[in-house]
Order: C-alpha cells, then structure tokens, then sequence
C-alpha cells in the first residue's frame, strides 16, 4: 500500500461544462487557509524539492500536467498528474518535488495554513534524519 493519497474530486458536469468544487473539510481534508498556483514553468526546470513540518496541502492540476514525486524517507512514488478532478494531499513530512510540465500545465495547490518560512525542511538529507529519527 502506497503512502501517498490521491483525491478524486468529483465533477457536476453537464451540457454546459465541467465544475469542481472544492470544500474544506469536505473533499478537502483540512481549513484552507492559502491558495496559490504555479504555471509559464519551463519544463526542463523542477520545482518543490522540500517537505513540511506542519503545513498539509492538496496539489491540483487544472491545466496540462506534471509529474510529482512524493517521498516519505523509506519509499519514493512518482504521481502523474493530469486531471483537474485529480487531487494529490502532500501531508506533513513529505518531501515533494514536482517535474516534467507541460507548456500548459497549472498546478493550484491549496494549503492548510499561511506562508512560514520557518515550516519549511529544504534540505534532502536533514528530511531524511528526521524521517529516519521518527522511524526508530
């Protein structure tokens, strides 16, 4: 069984188009407190590459896609994403990375709380003693 959760986000579609909703608490598992989204991306230039302490977000990719790596410090999963009813939940203490955009790709991500630089472990190799400190 894999770590990493994906949700799927229902679609109310009809003849006039596509709609997701997106509820806090709901299809989305905590309060959100910040929304923001990453797209123009040159394809040949990751992102991410850090984890967090205590913030917990969903990664959406409304236009185009990507790939997203999702790293618990013992297994490693790549998760291609590309479907805006296609949630990931990047929870505490997973390193993530995202990589391979396409020209067109948005990727929204929701978040449970406020920006806080201090929330933020960017460096691979203190991820993965923390990891291995909490699994011993």
């Amino acid at each position: 069984m894999s770590f990493v959760r994906e949700i799927e986000l229902a679609s109310l579609g009809d003849s006039r188009g596509e709609l997701v909703v997106l509820e806090e608490n709901k299809n989305i598992p905590f309060d959100i407190k910040r929304v923001y989204y990453i797209y123009g991306v040159d394809p040949k230039i990751p992102r991410g590459f850090h984890a967090h302490k205590e913030t917990k977000q969903v990664a959406i990719c409304l236009s185009g896609q990507c790939t997203m790596l999702m790293d618990d410090g013992k297994n490693k999963v790549n998760v291609l994403m590309n479907s805006p009813k296609q949630g990931v939940l990047i929870d505490v203490m997973q390193w993530h990375e995202m990589h391979d955009f396409s020209e067109d790709c948005i990727l929204m991500v929701l978040a449970s709380d406020l920006y806080n630089e201090s929330d933020y472990i960017r460096d691979y190799n203190t991820f993965k003693n923390l990891m291995d400190e909490k699994h011993v």
